[in-house]
């Protein structure tokens, strides 16, 4: 079998190592183009330790995008090849015996179906915001204006900052008053994760218009950001169903930055990108991006009451704590991990479904340069999680709207796990 190490040269494929195909920075005009709308979508199983290293190569250095399919006997990745170098990757993958499985042609991702869906769907009895649908930002806003209206003596909206395209960064502050320690949930950071902006609006929903989770606001009080990327998700409702990252204008007709990849903690290490036109690109500087910069002073500014961070993403269906750059542990590693298992196991006496415990490296993949990381190494929050929704559909973001129910109400049961912990060792 050819390995990375000993495959040919004049192939022009693999250069130290490392598959090059066609470099970010050559791709211009029709190429780009072509880049951007047309793609092939192949399932691979990595059965090798090179086979993975060139996967992770891949997904970090090059403009394949990788999305992980998790099952219960095996790992498999779904990778989208632009048109133009699918023979060069066949027969790269080929001479690295990689098993291929063609699933079908990809034109650029409509948003036609998804919109069709968010305009039938009913809303739950009892609500003034359906959680059996998908929502555009507009209409997340009206539903934030709609608590702090109705409910103006524990719901405080601000507006922390404005996005690239002027749109405004808002959260909900949930208060019953005084100064109590903060837990801080945001979700919507990666456009094409619709789960997650629905996940913070029925915490929300919870925590403000259920009479029994009334406990949940008196001695901790609560920031969530539904939509920490409004430019990316916006962009995901109407042109690209699949969008990851923001819609900052970069070099060679590029754009976006992975605002995942953009905090100032091990920034521009291994598992981000320098290539712009990467899933993972982690921009030019450390909080290039509006939207990570105006994240980061929020939770500065709120550092002194803030006792535990949640930044929702989809569609791994686990609990991440730091590190994603490093196999080296957090001082309160333990801690972090039995918490994590405590609300495991509260989301799993609801609908039966079970979600991996880890750091980030261990359950999901490397990283640098994450929030996540940032507001543990270098903000200094002692709990700190990704936790990652399930997925579905055709390629795990696109989950059926019909699923959202499921996943809000398991997941609050896991939130409320961590409430208690906050509650119990924070408050005076």
């Amino acid at each position: 079998m050819a390995t990375l190490s000993d495959f040919p040269v004049q192939h022009g494929i693999i250069t130290n190592g490392h598959p090059v195909f066609d470099r970010p920075h050559r791709l211009t005009g029709e190429r780009f183009a072509a880049m951007q709308n047309a793609n092939i979508l192949y399932e691979v199983i990595p059965f090798t330790y090179e086979q993975k290293k060139l996967l992770e190569f891949l997904e970090t250095g090059l403009e394949i995008g990788i999305w992980q399919i998790v099952r219960k006997s095996k790992r498999s990745f779904h990778i989208s090849v632009p048109l133009y170098f699918r023979k060069e990757f066949e027969n790269a993958f080929g001479a690295l015996s990689f098993n291929l499985k063609l699933l079908g042609r990809e034109v650029k991702a409509s948003t036609s179906n998804h919109q069709k869906i968010c305009k039938s769907a009913p809303a739950l009895r009892d609500a003034p915001i359906s959680f059996k649908k998908y929502h555009r930002y507009g209409e997340i806003q009206d539903y934030l204006k709609y608590l702090s209206l109705e409910y103006p003596n524990t719901v405080c909206l601000q507006n922390y900052g404005v996005s690239y395209e002027n749109r405004p960064l808002t959260l909900a502050y949930v208060s019953t008053g005084g100064s109590k320690p903060i837990i801080l949930i945001d979700a919507g950071m990666h456009a094409r994760e619709w789960i997650t902006p629905a996940q913070a609006l029925y915490i929300l929903h919870a925590l403000i218009e259920k009479k029994e989770n009334k406990y949940l606001i008196e001695k901790v009080d609560w920031i969530i950001v539904p939509v920490a990327n409004p430019d990316g998700y916006e962009y995901s409702h109407t042109v690209d169903r699949f969008w990851r990252k923001t819609r900052s204008k970069l070099k060679n007709g590029a754009r976006g930055v992975d605002p995942n990849r953009n905090f100032d903690f091990q920034w521009m290490q291994d598992g981000a990108s320098r290539h712009e036109v990467s899933q993972t690109y982690c921009g030019p500087c450390p909080f290039s991006e509006p939207e990570t910069k105006f994240l980061s002073r929020l939770i500065i500014k709120n550092l002194n009451q803030i006792k535990l961070y949640i930044s929702f993403h989809s569609f791994r269906q686990c609990i991440a704590y730091p590190f994603g750059y490093t196999h080296a542990s957090p001082h309160n590693a333990y801690e972090m991990h039995q918490l994590a298992a405590r609300a495991e196991e509260a989301i799993y006496r609801v609908h039966g479904n079970h979600y991996d415990v880890g750091s980030t490296l261990q359950v999901m993949r490397k990283m640098s340069g994450s929030s996540t990381d940032w507001a543990y190494g270098a903000a200094g929050i002692d709990l700190c999680y990704t936790f990652e929704l399930p997925g579905g559909g055709t390629r795990g973001f696109d989950l059926p709207a019909s699923a959202i129910p499921t996943v809000v109400t398991e997941v609050f049961a896991g939130i409320k796990v961590f409430h208690k912990y906050v509650q119990l060792n924070y408050t005076k």
